[in-house]
């Protein structure tokens, strides 16, 4: 059976990854973003590379208006419908300190604006019994640090839906992955100190695909982060409070 994949924020590294992926398979691709020179660029290298359909369609998470649009674009596919969600911003903490308006967009990208548009495509896809959706949230989400809280939370928040619409879409056939990365060569990660064990988009993509099809349901990337995580979340809140990390 045939497959459409929406890609919200398909210009990011690992969106990038992920499109020439599935493109090579031969699946139709939406690439949504707001950048449309670029988006252009990309839908033409996805189509050289195999893609049934190749297009760029407009997408901005802070302005619902053109969600409806969209999923009517995508209403005139035939068979399986599924949506890769990379969308997402991570303003320095220091600046949401200074500026606490910075939160709202910060959640509007990383949450609000994504499952927004997910609640008006999922009932498409329980019709047609099937498809998948990708949600990349982050290792971010599974503990408060002092260091990018309110990017954390977004994604914690954007975790627990995608887990309730696992359980919601389960019921009709289709299946949702939540994919944690860790730190990935990114334009949001460029620059940042700390960083260790930087993972390529192109790794990635081959995880969050290697999920997709053995239909698993969380999965951190690279796959030892599940294991960093593990410890950071088991560090009692006495000692956890203290830390700079």
């Amino acid at each position: 059976m045939t497959n459409t994949w929406i890609i919200l924020g398909a210009t990011s590294s690992m969106a990038r990854a992920f499109a020439r992926k599935v493109a090579a398979q031969g699946d139709g691709v939406l690439l949504a973003g707001r950048d449309s020179d670029d988006l252009a660029a990309l839908a033409s290298d996805c189509h050289l590379r195999g893609a049934r359909i190749s297009e760029a369609v407009t997408f901005d998470a802070r302005d619902p208006e053109g969600f409806a649009a969209l999923v009517e674009r995508l209403k005139a596919e035939d068979g399986l419908i599924s949506a890769a969600v990379f969308v997402g911003s991570m303003p320095e903490q220091a600046l949401i300190d200074a500026d606490p308006a910075l939160i709202d967009g910060t959640v509007t990208d990383s949450f609000t604006g994504p499952a927004r548009f997910l609640h008006l495509l999922v009932p498409e896809m329980e019709r047609r019994g099937g498809g998948t959706v990708v949600g990349v949230g982050s290792v971010a989400g599974d503990r408060g640090r002092i260091g990018n809280y309110v990017y954390g939370a977004a994604k914690a928040g954007f975790a627990t839906y995608l887990s309730g619409l696992r359980n919601r879409l389960t019921r009709a056939g289709g299946h949702v992955v939540t994919v944690k990365p860790g730190f990935v060569d990114t334009a949001m990660t460029w620059g940042l100190p700390g960083l260790f064990l930087v993972a390529s988009p192109e790794n990635v993509a081959d995880d969050i695909a290697r999920a997709v099809l053995k239909g698993r349901n969380v999965i951190y990337t690279p796959f030892f982060w599940r294991y960093i995580m593990l410890i950071i979340r088991h560090i009692p809140e006495f000692i956890f409070k203290k830390m700079k990390i």
